[in-house]
This record gives structure tokens, sequence and C-alpha cells, in this order.
């Protein structure tokens, strides 16, 4: 397929990128630009790419030998893979200049003269000198009467005023462009990407982001840039948001911050969402009691393996909650009425329909007691082969359950998120110079 000398940045987004033998490097997920004095057009410096590991490096534009509708091809397989950091003197394509305001001075549009117009895209071209440069830009004007959106305009970089570093850290920047990036990613991913926005647009988008996607995605954060995102959105919204996530991970993020402040936003929560947190901020955070959710997924006997299979089907459970229910005399709600054994998804799977769970428990499974240490909690995971155990208290009531994911997050470095694996770069042979 023919190599192209102009090309929408939007229609980089996504493409897989090639080494010169076919073999694949990672997609391209963004396009680092230098913003010149004057009306020199930006020249664009490389390409960020995410490998298959998440890590995300920095390509130059000089490795760059063609753009193609599908894929973009490099000179060479040896890349640096040391993590990509903005340079200050740097401006990102898709994060930073999409969806800014920019005034417009092109004869060829008077109806764009004098307004506000927002960039959809960037029209990026080789130049003789071989160098690629954005020359000109999508744009498209306040929404008009009834709401109606109104038709993309495209100018040359030369009449478009107001794209500099100043205006760009400027707040309320739209974010329709970098949400549109982030539909169908898991919440892993898109923590991850937004890990690697400047601090003003991952602020932004954070403040668009609806209060369950958010909630997902701040999960998926180191501890500080958890606090750090908090702290931004205001009291109001925070308490929504920690209504929106699980209680267990609620708790851990208000364990970060000063008891005063994690008191008001308490009282800010509903009392139904507050309450469980408060009761797991009671445990120290290195217990089973500090590392359980309040809730998994119950049952009381009389329960037919036909509907606790429903239960388990629901797809906001994580696979280590759904693989085993427990049941207990009523109420269900924890802490529960007295325990009687749990039911592991397999069991559940060669049993009738019209079973009873109550009928076919598992009562010699040995439980944790809240105060067990990490150390016990992973030597109960690893003796009895399990993904997910009970916790009770001393009166056998269920206090909640212990999964593997959450033992693992508390066994790994505090910052695992934030550091790179240096195992991960010694099984990659390609390697580099200087990025620019």
């Amino acid at each position: 397929m023919a190599a192209v000398s102009k090309v929408y940045a939007a229609r980089m987004a996504g493409l897989v990128v090639l080494g010169p033998d076919g073999e694949s490097i990672g997609r391209v997920r963004d396009i680092v630009l230098a913003i010149r004095f004057g009306r020199q057009p930006p020249r664009v410096l490389g390409i960020v790419v995410e490998m298959v590991t998440r890590r995300r490096i920095f390509v130059p534009i000089l490795r760059v030998t063609a753009i193609e509708p599908n894929a973009v091809t490099l000179t060479t397989g040896n890349v640096s893979l040391r993590r990509f950091n903005q340079r200050p003197a740097e401006t990102l394509a898709f994060a930073q200049v999409l969806d800014s305001k920019v005034r417009i001075d092109d004869p060829e549009h008077p109806e764009l003269a004098d307004v506000d117009s927002v960039v959809v895209d960037l029209g990026l071209e080789l130049t003789r000198t071989r160098d690629w440069v954005v020359s000109r830009v999508a744009v498209r004007g306040h929404r008009g009467r009834l709401g109606r959106r109104s038709a993309i305009q495209v100018a040359d970089w030369e009449n478009v005023h107001g794209l500099n570093q100043y205006t760009l850290s400027l707040p309320g920047q739209g974010v329709a462009q970098l949400l549109m990036q982030f539909e169908g990613m898991r919440p892993a991913d898109v923590a991850n990407s937004i890990r690697e926005l400047p601090d003003k647009r991952r602020h932004e988008v954070a403040a668009a982001l609806d209060d369950e996607r958010l909630a997902d995605v701040v999960q998926e954060l180191p501890a500080d840039d958890q606090t750090d995102l908090l702290m931004h959105l205001g009291d109001k919204r925070a308490a929504d948001l920690l209504e929106a996530m699980d209680p267990d991970d609620a708790a851990d993020l208000l364990g970060e911050l000063p008891d005063a402040e994690a008191e008001s936003l308490l009282q800010l929560m509903d009392p139904e969402d507050s309450e469980p947190v408060r009761r797991l901020l009671t445990h120290s955070p290195d217990t089973a009691g500090g590392l359980m959710t309040p809730e998994p997924v119950i049952l009381n006997p009389s329960t037919t393996v036909a509907e606790a299979l429903a239960r388990v089907r629901n797809p906001d459970l994580t696979p280590a909650l759904a693989s085993t229910v427990f049941v207990v005399r009523p109420p269900t709600a924890t802490p529960t009425g007295r325990y009687l054994g749990c039911v592991h998804l397999q069991h559940l799977l060669r049993e009738p329909p019209a079973s009873l769970v109550g009928g076919i428990l598992d009562t010699d499974l040995p439980s944790l007691q809240p105060e067990d240490s990490i150390t016990a909690v992973t030597r109960y995971f690893a003796t009895y082969n399990l993904v997910c155990g009970p916790v009770l208290d001393a009166q056998h009531h269920l206090l909640g359950a212990v999964t593997v994911d959450d033992l693992l997050d508390h066994l790994l470095p505090e910052d695992w998120r934030e550091h790179e694996d240096e195992d991960d770069l010694a099984a990659h042979p390609r390697h580099g110079g200087d990025r620019r």
C-alpha cells in the first residue's frame, strides 16, 4: 500500500507501528509537536507508541519511513524503550491540541471570523526537506441554534490564531476527542493513558467522565494520583466518586487522606455507602479485614443453583469474586447472619439448576479472621488453591471476602504502577540512543 505525504492526525490514532521486517512494535497513541514562534507551522518531532506491555515510548519522526492508511512503518526496529516523558517545549497533538479553542482569520471562511472555533483535527504534511509539519487545522464552530453542530471547516495554519503554549495551558478546554480514544478501553489502560497527560488535561478528563467510569479508572491509579484527582474534583463530586467506588478501594483512598478530610467526605456520602467504608477503616490496611471487600456474592440457603449462576454472571463482578458464593442465614448484608459455608463456581456448574445451594455447601473450608496478617492470608490462598476466601468474626458472621487481586495489590511495592519493569526492558532487544 502506498505511503502518503499528507495525513490527518486523528487517522493515525491507534495505527499499528511496524519495524522494517513487518514485526509489530506497538500502536500510535499520540503525536509530539514543536509549536514554533511566529507563523511557522509546528514541526512533528515524533510519535508516542504504546507497546504491548502498555509502556509508552518515543519514536523520532526521522525513523518513520512511511505512513500508510493501516500502519506506520519504521526504518529500523531498534528503538529506545525508555518511557516517554514529555519535555517542556513539546506539545501532544491528541492530548493537548484537539478540543482547544482558536480564532480563524481566513477570507474563505468569513463565518468563522471573530468567534471561537474548536480544533477537531490537524493536517500533517511532508515537506521537501523531509520534515513533517502541521499545515492545516480542521475546526468546528460553536453549536448553532437548537444545539445543532456546525460543519467542519479546514483552514491553513497561517490563518489560525491561539495555538500556543500559553493558550493550551488555560482551563476550560474540551475533552471530547480524548474521551473518544478511551471508548472500549479497559479501566487499567485508561488509567495508564491519563497518567501520561499533563496535570491540566488529566483534571479536565476526570471532570468529564461519569462517576461510574471515573471510579473504575481511579481504582487503577497509584495512590498519589488518586488523591490528586480526588482533591481537584471538589467535595461534592469527590463524595459521589467515593460512593461509586468499591468500598475497599474507597477505604484505601480515604486512608491516604488526613483524618479530618476523610471524615468530611464520609459525611457527604450517602450513609448506605459510607457505612461499609467506615467499617473497613477500623481495620489495619495490612490485615484480612483491611484487604476484604464487604460485597461478595452472598446468598441464603434456599437459593437455587440457577439463581446463584445468574448472580455470578453479573459483568460487574471480578472473576475472583464470581468464583465463589457464600451462604448465610439472614440478613445477607455484611455483617451477615451465621455463616453456613460456600459453593465454588465449578460445583455450581455440575449441579441441576433446581438444586438448592444449602444442600451443596463446602463446610470444611477454613475461614480468615479480620486480624489475620497479609502473610497469613497469602499462606491461606496458597494452601487451599483459592482466589477468594471468606472473612468471619468471632461470632461466625461473614464480614466480607478477600480476593487474590486485592492481595496482589498489597504484596507488590506501593509504587508498582509507576515504575518500569527492568526485567521487561531486558527481555526486549530493541534499543536506541537519545530520542531527539
